[in-house]
C-alpha cells in the first residue's frame, strides 16, 4: 500500500510540476519565488584551504555534459577552493559503482538512484543528509512538486534532488510511417502490422539500447500499464503475481512482436548510441527512451519525431490508457559518500551541484522536469514534443516506475534480466513467470 502512495505522490508531483513548468516558460523572468542556492550561500572564504573531491557524475551527451559543466564553473565562483576531479559515470546500471562501494573506493560524491541508495544503506555507504537538508535550507529550494524526490520511504535523506518526475515515451519517425503508409499503431494488431511493413521495407520497426536492462523493463512496462496502471510497481512491492493476466500478456505480446522482427539484430548487445543512431538517421521507425531524448530526436529528425500514446489490446484500451504513463521520478540525485573526511563540505558541494545542474537543465536544456526551483530566465525554449508533453502531463492519471526507482533490489535485477532476456525472442513467457516468480519469493 505504501508504494501506491508513492505513486499517488508523484502523479500529484508530475501534475503541478507540469504547471509550473509551462507557466514559467511564458514568463519574462521565469521565476519562482524561491532564492537560489547562490543567493543564500555563505559568503566566500577566500582563504579555504584547497580541497579536491572526486565525483561519479553522468557526463556522456550535450543532456548531461553540459549542465554538468555549468556546475562546475558556478561552484568555481562559489568554492574557488574546491577542486572536483570527475570519475564518468558507466552506463552499466550501477555495477562500477558497487564494485567501488566493495573494494573501499567510492567517490566523496556519486550519483544515486534509488537501488544505489538503498544497496548501500545496507551496506553502510551512503551518508545520511537529514541534517545538511535543514542546514542548507533544500527543502525550501525545491519544487514543492519534486519533494517525492528528496526521501526515502524510511523518512531520511540520501541524495540530493535535481530530477523531477520523469517518464519513458515511445519515439516515432512521422515521415517513415506516412511514405510508408503505416498507420501510427494504436492496438497490439496495428503494431504487428507495423513492423511487418517496415521489416518488408528493410526498415528497423523499434530501435533499442538494451544492453542496459533499464530500456527492456520501461518497454514491459509500458505493455503492462495498458492493462494494470500501476505496472511494475505492482510486482515490485509484491502486491501482484507475473502471472497475473496482465503481467503475463505484456510478456506475451511483446515475444510476438520480437519475433516478428521489431527490434534490430543483437538487440542486447546495442548501446544508447548504436541504437540511437538508427533512429536519428532514419533507419528506425521507433525508438524507446524517457523524455531526456526529447532535444536529441528533435535535433537530429526535426518535425519529423513525435512520441506515440501506447498501443494497448483493443481501442477502447487505447483511449483508457493513453493518460496512463510508464516511469516517474523517486529519491535520488547527488549524493556522499560516509567515508568522505569532510562530511560537511561534500554534502554542501553536492546540495550545490544539483541546484546549479537543474537549473542549467530548466534555462538552457528545455526541460522543465527539474526538482529544485529556478529563478533565471529561460535560455532555450521548450521544442514542439515537450511543449506536448507540459500538456499531456496534467492529464496523467497514473505512473508506474523506471527499474532504479524499485524498492527491492533483488527483485529488480531479476526483473532487469527477465526483461532484456524477452527481447532475444529465445524466452517463452512461461519461463518469464518462473524466472519472475522465483525471484519474488528470494528477495523476500
Amino acid at each position: 500500500m505504501k508504494k501506491m502512495g508513492v505513486t499517488l505522490v508523484s502523479l500529484l508531483a508530475a501534475t503541478s510540476l507540469a504547471a509550473c513548468g509551462t507557466a514559467n516558460t511564458t514568463k519574462d523572468a521565469g521565476a519562482t519565488s524561491a532564492p537560489t542556492a547562490a543567493a543564500t550561500a555563505a559568503p566566500v572564504k577566500t582563504d579555504a584551504k584547497p580541497v579536491k573531491l572526486r565525483i561519479y557524475a553522468q557526463y556522456a551527451d550535450e543532456d548531461t555534459k553540459t549542465p554538468y559543466d555549468y556546475a562546475v564553473a558556478e561552484l568555481k565562483k562559489e568554492m574557488p577552493n574546491v577542486e572536483l576531479e570527475l570519475d564518468i559515470q558507466a552506463q552499466d546500471d550501477g555495477q562500477k559503482l558497487k564494485t567501488y562501494a566493495a573494494t573501499g573506493n567510492l567517490p566523496d560524491i556519486f550519483g544515486a538512484g534509488l537501488d544505489i541508495i538503498d544497496t548501500f544503506k545496507k551496506s553502510n555507504n551512503i551518508l545520511v543528509l537529514d541534517e545538511y537538508v535543514t542546514k542548507f535550507g533544500f527543502k525550501d529550494k525545491m519544487q514543492p512538486s519534486s519533494l517525492n524526490t528528496l526521501v526515502t520511504d524510511d523518512g531520511h535523506t540520501y541524495a540530493f534532488p535535481y530530477a523531477g518526475n520523469e517518464v519513458a515515451l515511445l519515439y516515432y519517425n512521422k515521415d517513415l510511417f506516412q511514405q510508408n503508409g503505416v498507420k501510427v499503431p494504436t492496438t497490439y494488431d496495428e503494431m504487428m502490422t507495423a513492423v511487418k511493413t517496415f521489416n518488408a521495407k528493410g526498415i528497423t520497426p523499434l530501435s533499442i539500447f538494451a544492453k542496459e536492462k533499464w530500456p527492456c523493463v520501461a518497454l514491459y512496462d509500458m505493455f503492462v500499464s495498458r492493462a494494470e496502471p500501476a505496472g511494475v510497481t505492482k510486482l515490485d512491492k509484491g502486491l501482484a503475481k507475473a502471472d497475473d493476466a496482465a503481467y503475463k500478456t505484456a510478456a506475451e505480446k511483446l515475444i510476438e512482436l520480437v519475433k516478428a522482427g521489431m527490434l534490430p539484430k543483437g538487440a542486447t548487445n546495442l548501446n544508447y548510441d548504436q541504437a540511437a543512431a538508427l533512429y536519428h538517421e532514419g533507419k528506425a521507425a521507433m525508438f524507446i527512451n524517457g523524455q531526456w531524448e526529447i532535444e536529441a530526436a528533435t535535433k537530429a529528425l526535426g518535425d519529423k519525431a513525435g512520441y506515440m500514446y501506447l498501443p494497448a489490446a483493443d481501442a477502447a484500451a487505447y483511449e483508457k490508457g493513453k493518460t496512463a504513463f510508464s516511469g516517474s521520478g523517486g529519491p535520488g540525485g547527488y549524493a556522499v559518500s560516509s567515508n568522505t573526511k569532510d562530511k560537511e563540505l561534500a554534502a554542501k558541494v553536492a546540495s550545490f551541484m544539483s541546484l546549479k545542474y537543474a537549473e542549467y537543465k530548466f534555462t538552457n536544456r528545455s526541460n522543465p522536469i527539474v526538482a529544485t526551483k529556478v529563478d533565471k530566465p529561460i535560455v532555450k525554449q521548450f521544442p514542439p514534443m515537450m511543449e506536448q508533453l507540459s500538456k499531456d502531463i496534467p492529464k496523467m492519471t497514473s505512473t508506474t516506475a523506471f527499474s532504479w526507482g524499485l524498492s527491492n533490489p533483488k527483485f529488480k535485477a531479476a526483473l532487469e534480466d527477465a526483461t532484456q532476456n524477452l527481447m532475444t525472442g529465445n524466452y517463452t513467457a512461461d519461463q518469464f513467470v518462473k524466472d519472475l516468480n522465483k525471484a519474488a519469493v528470494t528477495a523476500k
